[in-house]
């Protein structure tokens, strides 16, 4: 099995710094064996908000890499958490908000940019997950998709 900094290296990314959340929230909390991640929006690898709305300002590719810039934020954010990705036994949960134009139906398509990665980076079994995919009428910074994510971890002990 292939460590997760070397499926990182293999796929090009270098994790950004943890952004700071946008109000009055950690970014994270680790409860017991559980590692939560507070909302993360679509920042690109420029450090600006990919915005607009799926379906109207954007289309499904645009859309399935600002998810895709979700799962990194998230990944930074729960490096940021324990220190060491290895510590992650499995990603539980992914939910999802996606800024859509009324109509707009292909949330799911948009959220597979997040859970692609996921698997990419922790491999098919310690990333497979359960998910939502929403859309919303609004997302914070006009971001065009918002994830959140729950992980398992490891203790140290």
């Amino acid at each position: 099995m292939d460590s997760i900094a070397q499926n990182l290296l293999n796929l090009g990314l270098e994790l950004p710094k943890a952004p700071n959340p946008l109000g009055n929230f950690a970014p994270y909390l680790v409860d017991g064996e559980y590692l939560y991640i507070s909302g993360q929006i679509s920042i690109g690898a420029d450090g600006k908000v990919v915005s607009g709305k799926l379906g109207q300002d954007l289309g499904i590719e645009q859309g399935i890499e600002a998810a895709r810039f979700c799962a990194i934020g998230i990944l930074a954010r729960a490096k940021a958490a324990i220190g060491d990705l290895e510590k992650i036994e499995r990603l539980i949960k992914l939910g999802a908000f996606v800024n859509a134009s009324p109509g707009f139906t292909d949330h799911p398509k948009v959220v597979n940019g997040a859970s692609d990665l996921m698997v990419q980076v922790f491999g098919a079994e310690r990333a497979n997950h359960v998910r939502f995919a929403v859309g919303s009428s609004s997302l914070p910074s006009n971001a065009a998709v918002e994830i959140e994510a729950v992980f398992r971890i490891r203790s140290d002990g």
